[in-house]
């Protein structure tokens, strides 16, 4: 069949984004995707059955509203425009996003079965996963999860690649493709053995890098910056949380601090302080769980202590996955009382 060809106005400047969605009816994109693929009015007709000239008048109406010819008409079909192949793409995606949104059928956690991938670390897996863990058993009992360590350092190129579903710890930076919210905040605290000589004494920089300090640094490198976080194609996480040998050595002042060790795990920290003499940095709440148990006893800081932010980090890909979404709510609201107490007892 033929049809009528126009020639496109001359445009004086691009149409706004709301003056475009306003005149367009989202189903022309729908010809337009079907005439695209099959290259013929007749044949797109078929496709989506209709009448060649219901695509006619479709192809008409999205040329005036986007102010350009579109197709054009030559022995061998319709013959896209450079325009329609600028368009084209998106098109496509926009159709299969609206497909998906409206054949996503709502998960249900009781008879969910499914397998969550979460990097963490293991102060994370100690305090916070045990809460999910305890709702999951006891509202959807199939829904496993796989627990990875978030030392490592491509965790977040893990996470884009779909090899992990959630990483949960302490970032800046991050790439525009993922998704990030907000767990709850931590505060850094100084721990001895029981009966370790500062626990006598008022505590001063000079007595405090006396000692020697166990360092947890996540990454097992020292490749940080100095406010303690690693930098890396984008990404941006914090490794450690050891304030005083940070920020705390004097420079006008003959008072320097010694890592003496180095450790991936805060798990480590408390075995190593039993038997020495050496200073740890912990997040307070590991700190006052380990407390309770007669390992280690808290200090009282020589200066303001740092907030660190727990976060939840995924990628944009499952915002419309929901059982994703179910899992994310599930993690937040198993943390809500633990957020709201600076200092929770497990």
């Amino acid at each position: 069949m033929k049809t009528r060809s126009r020639k496109p106005k001359k445009r004086s400047g691009p149409l706004s984004e709301d003056v475009q969605i306003r005149r367009v009816d989202l189903n022309l994109f729908r010809v337009f995707d079907a005439v695209m693929q099959h290259r013929s009015v007749s044949k797109a007709a078929k496709a989506l059955s209709v009448t060649p000239s219901a695509i006619s008048h479709s192809l008409s109406r999205l040329r005036e509203a986007i102010d350009d010819e579109l197709f054009v008409p030559d022995v061998s079909g319709m013959q896209p425009t450079r325009r329609a192949f600028e368009l084209a793409s998106d098109i496509r995606k926009g159709l299969q996003s609206f497909h998906s949104a409206l054949i996503t059928k709502p998960f249900v956690p009781s008879r969910g079965i499914r397998t969550f991938r979460i990097a963490a670390s293991d102060y994370v897996s100690i305090l916070v996963l045990p809460r999910l863990i305890k709702q999951l058993a006891e509202i959807a009992p199939n829904i496993d999860l796989r627990i990875f360590p978030l030392s490592r350092l491509d965790a977040v190129q893990q996470l884009e690649g779909d090899r992990l579903d959630l990483l949960i710890g302490w970032f800046g930076k991050l790439p525009n493709t993922v998704q990030r919210s907000l767990l709850y905040q931590e505060q850094e605290a100084m721990v001895v053995r029981p009966g370790h000589p500062l626990t006598k004494a008022r505590i001063t920089k000079q007595k405090l890098f006396q000692f020697p300090h166990v360092v947890v640094e996540m990454t097992g490198t020292e490749e940080h910056e100095k406010d303690g976080f690693l930098n890396d194609e984008g990404v941006s996480r914090r490794v450690w949380i050891e304030r005083a040998l940070l920020e705390l050595q004097d420079k006008n002042v003959n008072i320097t601090g010694r890592a003496a060790v180095c450790v991936p795990y805060f798990a480590a920290v408390a075995p190593m302080l039993e038997v020495t003499d050496m200073v740890a940095t912990l997040p307070r709440r590991l700190a006052l769980c380990l407390a309770e148990r007669g390992s280690i006893v808290l200090l009282k800081l020589p200066y303001k202590p740092i907030t660190v932010e727990v976060e939840m980090v995924w990628h944009q890909r499952v915002i419309r996955d929901p059982g994703f979404h179910w899992i994310r709510e599930l993690l937040s609201s198993s943390t809500a009382e633990f957020a709201a107490n600076a200092d929770p007892k497990t």
